[in-house]
Order: C-alpha cells, then structure tokens, then sequence
C-alpha cells in the first residue's frame, strides 16, 4: 500500500520468523500491537478501481516500500507491471525508461503456481534459468551471463534474501533489468550482475480485507498449504501482511524430495510527510536426493539427456538452507521538494549441504562421482542513504539524486571430499552406493567453522532525471564511485590468505524521446563492474611475473538502442545491445591481466497485455551472439524463444485456460565448441476455474501440466566461469490447487 497527498506517500513493513513447527511473531509485530488495538478495521472494498480510499486528501493505492511513488500499476491484462524500479532512480513507468525492464506480477505468480523466482523467471525471452556451481543454487543467466541467486536485490538492497533459492511466496513483484547496471544499482556483491539485474518486491498490505488460503498438490504426492491475510488499521495508514507457506513431500522426480517452510511479516505506515515499512522473513529448505548437475569429461560427445522422471542423485545426498532475514525503509519529505531516505537489512544464513556430482566418463553413461560435504554460515548488514530533489532550471525538469550505499559480509566455511578416486555409476541405470566418508580432503570444522571470506563494498551515486519539452525528450544520467574489498582466510588456521581493495567510477547516460504517447525509442550507455583478480604465483605450472598484483576493477561496457510501444491494451518493445567484459588470464610473456573480451551482441523483441477482452498474450525472442574469439561462450543459446497465452473461454462462466512454449536453441558446453547441448522445447498447459462457495467465500481451482510431451533434455549449460555442468529438466508435472477467499 502506499498513501498519496495529491501523489504516493506511505509505507511501513515489518516481520516474523517460522521457528521449525511453528510461527513465532517477532518484535517488530509487538511494536506495533499498541497501535493495532487502538485500530479500527477498514470496511471491505469492491472492484479494483474501488481500492483506493479518499482520506482527508489522502488516497491509499499499490505499493511495496516507502517510496512516495510505489508500485507502478499493472499493464492490461495484469501479468506485468507498466514499469518497475531501475536502481537509483526509483520506479519508473516502462515508456519513459531508457532500460530494457519487465516485473511480473503477483497475479502471473498465483495463476502459474509458480513456487520460486526461478519459475517466473521462465516467462521471460532473455532469461534462463541455470545452476550454481556444485550445487543447487538458482542462477539466472541474462543476455547469456549470469546473475546469482545471492546477488538478487530484495527491494533494492543486495544480500538480504535466502542464498540458494526464494519462494514466490515471499515477493509481490519480481523485477528484471537487462543489461549492465552497475550505476543504477551498483556492482553486485557476488561478482555477477555484468547481464542483468534481478530485483523483488514485498507483499503489502491491500486497501481491502485479505483473508487467503490456498492447498494443493503435486506429482509425486508432494502437499502444499499457505496462508496470506492483510488488513489495514489506524484509517488506513497503517498496514499488516502475512504470509506463511509449507510444502513437504516427494516431486515428480522419483526419489526426490523437498520440504520447505516460510513465513513473512510485512508493515508499512504513512504520515502526512513521513514513511516507513519493515519486513522480516524466515525461509527453511530442505532438499534431499536432488538431481545433481552432470559434467560431461572433455573429448566425449554431449550424451542424450536421462529420463527425468528418474533421480540419478544417491539418497543420502541433501541440500538444507535456513535462513533469517529483515530490512526497514523510511522516507520523509523536508519540503514538497526535497526527500530524504534511509534503508537497511540484515541477514543471518546456514546452509549444509552433501553433494556427489557425477561426472560421465564414456559414451555408455558411465559416471564417477565423489562426496563433498561443505557448511556455511554467513551474516549480511547492509543500508544505503540518499536525498532526492526535484526542481526546474529554464525548460528543464530536474530530479536529482545524491545516495550512498555499504554491503558487508562475513562467510564461515568448512568442507570436507571423500577420496577423489570416486565410485561408479550410469547416467542411465542409476543405482545407490553407500555413502563414502567424507574425510580424505577437509577444510575447517564442519562442526564449527572459521571465518573464511569477508566482502565489503560501498558506493557513492549522483543521478539526474532530466525531462525536456514537457518530458518528451528524458535524460537519465550519473556517476557512481565503488569501492570493492575482500579477503580470504585459512579454513584450518584461519590466518589471512589474500585481500583485495580497490575502486572505480562507473557512468551512465541514457536518453528517451516519446515520438508519440504510445512510441517511445531510447538509446543508453551503462557498464558493469566487477573485482579484479590477484595474479597467482604460477598457471599451468609457469611462474608468473606479475605474482600478487592486484587488478583494478574489471568493467563490461553495454550500448544499447531500442524502441517501446504502448497501445493501451497491448505493449512490448524492440532492442539491441552490444556488451563487451573482459576475460583475465596469463599472456606470452608471462604476466597475469586482462587477455581477452566476452563480446555479447543480441536483439530481443517483447509483447504482452490483451490481442482481445478474453485473451492475454505474453512472450517474445531473444536472439544472442556471445562470441569469445570466434567461439560461442558456454552457455550461451542463439535463441531463446517464449509465448505464453491465455484465453477466457466464451462457453464457461470465469474458465480461462493458459499455455507456454519455451524454446532454447543449441549451446555449448566447453570454450572450444566441441561438446554441443542439443536444443530443447517445453509445452505447459493450465486452467482456471473461479466460483462462490458457502456464500461469500472465492474458490479459485487452478491445475496445470509443465512439460505436457514429457520431454528429456538438457536444461542449462554451466554457469560458472569456465565450467559446462549441465542440468536435468524437469519431467512432465501435475499441479493442482485451491484458493478460498474469505
């Protein structure tokens, strides 16, 4: 929710934490208590357009932070929004952004029973979703280079979200900006980010009564149950969301199981000039024989996909993932010009995790794995401030922005490999070993870890927003200073092994004309920043000359030029970037430094909203050519195409039924373009029956197949520098649902 005064004001979000079979409420929620009991509850609202509620000059409509303009509205048929947040500047509406940007809706996320970021994800053209490295971490790879799951932004902050994987439940927006962003957000923490940004959005509050429970199941008998109710208090100013949401059960991978359990607060309240919203978010995942990423040895052929429906993990494999996380945002006006924010969060994380990877070592499927166990244990703080004013000089609008950022993290880390002979297997008759002991190769305390790896980075960012002749010609310009320090610690001793601090200035400069109210074309200059390597005492066996320099920054440069329409009822947009990152390695005289250039050149075609009342379109294609010395980057498919579709049927009262066609083409698992990934094309299918029930109550029933032809493929290549492990697509999917509004 946010209030206006004659414009958006509002906001104040705040938390609970699930402690293991049960929800404990935290402080926050007491906090507000005094407050809630003096409250009155809001009469219920009708249609959507009704939602917002007159208060002395105040209106209360969609948001999810402090911010004085909130959420943009949703597009025509609901499933993404009109804009959403670009970095700095706030949101902004998609037909005055010189940015590539789509945010999905939580509508989209509810109608596709979509459990994580991950499955939104696949709606997008220029998005696929990948792997981390020797686990199960989500990775999103964007204009073909990737964006981890822990460099994910929660509200604009980075850090603050579950490390591995965030449940849908957990988010009202998911955001995606493509391309280099390292002024708009600043250099992602993790090192990645160079394609792309991914930012989500909290739930609120809405300005009617919500009371929602939803159950359903899935292929394999897997259980899921979820509660969200959100009511609003003290005349409408202040508001409380809760979420909570438990699944538990096998999948329709036999053998593998997932359980996973969530709860969030959130609270916002909105002064005539001051607001503020807190969230805290407690998620538990535990995932036990989990398809294992597959490395294809070098010289072999890429081998056909195994049966999906069927675990090649060993059983005693899992991946568990707990996690605490909180932030607070506050936004005061000191004049009708001038506004001052202030944000922060923090995050306390534990992961352990046992892994057996298999690599195939022949033609016949023959695979080695070993055991790898590893425990982490991380702490995040992080906060920006900022002030913004709006203001005219001649012609000229102005909104200029003047902010400062700072992440710090602590990493406590221990590991521990059976031998690295490894045992046998076969991809395609897989059969259980018992588990080998994980003592030939440790690192640290598993039991009580070290302190392995500290990262801070902070920044500091002026930004102008510059309209021209009445805002038809936009300017969106800045600089950002970065700092970037890291060091790395002994898991035994833990003694300081290496540091890393360093800086650089990133600009932007990005330029929209509207030619029309509904044609926009743009134009914009972005880079991505990321650290800089230490050059190592010797590659390959050689010495090197350079031993222990340490590099500046690495900066990937983007041009990108592109075209938006808006019809009213029907949107999308035309672009084509150029992105340039360098690659380091050791050259011939021996000195370690930048060697090369990733060079990514694409263009990507948009579409979605309504063809007609009764039929929704959403999809596009984006079409890429990551070339690294004449060779395809792994990883990296030509194309990639979507078209999702949804259609209210004439002959049955609120019957919609739904479709998706997901298209990748051929990629490449190793640098030299020997291993090819043959291309894959995924066909989902659902519909949706809403009807009354026992009076006032809503039933929404939603069923929907993924992967109708079940079709085995190969789902993503690497993911990591360098690395082209492969990943297992999921088997033909059953999932069906309940929604009961009260």
């Amino acid at each position: 929710m946010s209030c206006l005064k004659n414009r958006s004001l509002s906001l104040f979000e705040s938390a609970t934490r699930v402690a293991r079979g049960g929800i404990v409420v935290y402080a926050a929620a007491a906090l507000l208590l005094p407050g809630m009991l003096r409250a009155q509850a809001v009469p219920s609202a009708g249609s959507a357009e009704e939602d917002a509620i007159a208060l002395d000059r105040m209106t209360v409509t969609a948001s999810a932070d402090a911010s004085a303009e909130g959420l943009t509205g949703a597009f025509a048929g609901g499933q993404v929004a009109r804009g959403g947040r670009v970095g700095v500047f706030g949101s902004l509406d998609h037909m005055a952004t010189p940015f590539s940007v789509t945010a999905y809706t939580q509508e989209l996320i509810q109608n596709q029973q979509a459990a994580s970021v991950g499955e939104v994800l696949l709606n997008d053209p220029a998005v696929r979703v990948a792997r981390g490295f020797g686990n199960f971490q989500q990775l999103y790879m964007v204009r073909g280079l990737p964006v981890y799951s822990d460099d994910m932004a929660y509200n604009g902050l980075y850090g603050l979200l579950p490390r591995q994987y965030l449940a849908a439940e957990l988010v009202e927006r998911v955001e995606v900006l493509r391309g280099a962003n390292a002024f708009l957000n600043g250099a992602a923490p993790g090192g990645s980010g160079l394609g792309g940004a991914v930012n989500v959005m909290p739930k609120r509050a809405p300005s009617a009564p919500l009371t929602q429970f939803t159950a359903g199941v899935q292929s394999g008998g897997q259980l899921y149950a979820a509660a969200d109710v959100g009511r609003r208090f003290a005349d409408e100013r202040l508001g409380l969301r809760l979420t909570a949401a438990q699944r538990d059960g096998n999948t329709a991978v036999d053998g593998e199981s997932t359980q996973l359990g969530l709860v969030a607060l959130g609270a916002d309240f909105c002064g005539e000039r001051f607001r503020i919203s807190a969230d805290v978010g407690y998620q538990d995942l535990q995932k036990d024989a989990t398809q294992p990423s597959v490395t294809i040895n070098p010289g072999l052929a890429i081998p056909d996909a195994p049966d999906a429906s069927q675990s090649v993990a060993q059983g005693w494999t899992f991946s568990n993932e707990r996690d605490v996380f909180g932030t607070v945002r506050t936004e005061f006006d000191v004049t009708d010009r001038i506004t001052v924010w202030l944000a922060g969060g923090a995050r306390e994380g534990d992961e352990v995790n046992s892994f057996a990877n298999p690599t195939v070592v022949d033609a016949m499927g023959t695979t080695s794995s070993y055991r790898f166990d590893n425990v982490r244990e991380e702490v995040v703080v992080t906060g920006e401030v900022g002030v913004r004013a709006r203001f005219e000089t001649g012609g000229a609008t102005h909104r200029l922005s003047v902010s400062a950022s700072a992440y710090d993290l602590e990493s406590k880390n221990a590991y521990a490999f059976s031998s690295f002979a490894g045992f046998a297997g076969n991809l395609y008759a897989p059969f259980d070993v018992a588990a080998p002991d994980a003592n030939f190769f440790v690192g640290g305390s598993m039991s009580d870890p070290l302190v392995t790896q500290k990262g801070k980075t902070s920044s500091f960012a002026v930004a102008d927003a510059v309209g021209l002749f009445d805002d038809r010609l936009i300017v969106l310009a800045g600089l950002r200073h970065q700092e970037i320090e890291s060091s790395s610690y002994d898991y035994n001793t833990g003694a300081e092994l290496s540091s890393y601090s360093d800086d650089a200035v990133t600009p932007s400069v990005g330029v929209l004309y509207k030619f029309t109210p509904r044609l926009s074309g743009y134009v914009n200059y972005i880079e991505g920043l990321t650290q800089g390597d230490v050059a190592p005492a010797n590659s390959g066996g050689v010495a090197v000359i350079n031993a222990g320099e340490v590099l500046a920054p690495y900066v990937t440069e983007q041009y990108e030029v592109g075209v938006k329409l808006d019809l009213g009822r029907l949107g999308g947009a035309v672009s084509v970037f150029q992105s340039e990152k360098p690659i380091s390695g050791v050259d011939a005289s021996g000195r370690f430094g930048v060697v090369d250039d990733q060079r990514n050149r694409g263009l990507e075609l948009s579409a979605y909203g309504l063809l007609s009342d009764d039929f929704k379109v959403l999809g596009g294609v984006s079409l890429l050519d990551a070339d690294v010395d004449a060779k395809d980057s792994i990883g990296s498919p030509e194309t990639q195409l979507n078209l999702g579709w949804e259609w209210i049927t004439p002959w049955v009262r609120d019957l919609s039924l739904d479709g998706r066609v997901i298209h990748t083409s051929s990629q490449y698992a190793d640098a030299a373009n020997t291993q090819q990934v043959p291309s894959w094309t995924r066909l989902d299918l659902g519909l949706r029956q809403q009807f009354a029930f026992a009076g006032e109550t809503r039933v929404t029933v939603r069923a929907r197949v993924e992967n109708v032809t079940d079709e085995d493929y190969w789902a993503s290549a690497g993911g990591y520098p360098g690395a082209g492990y492969l990943t297992i697509g999921a088997p033909r999917t059953f999932i069906l649902s309940a929604s009961f509004n009260f």
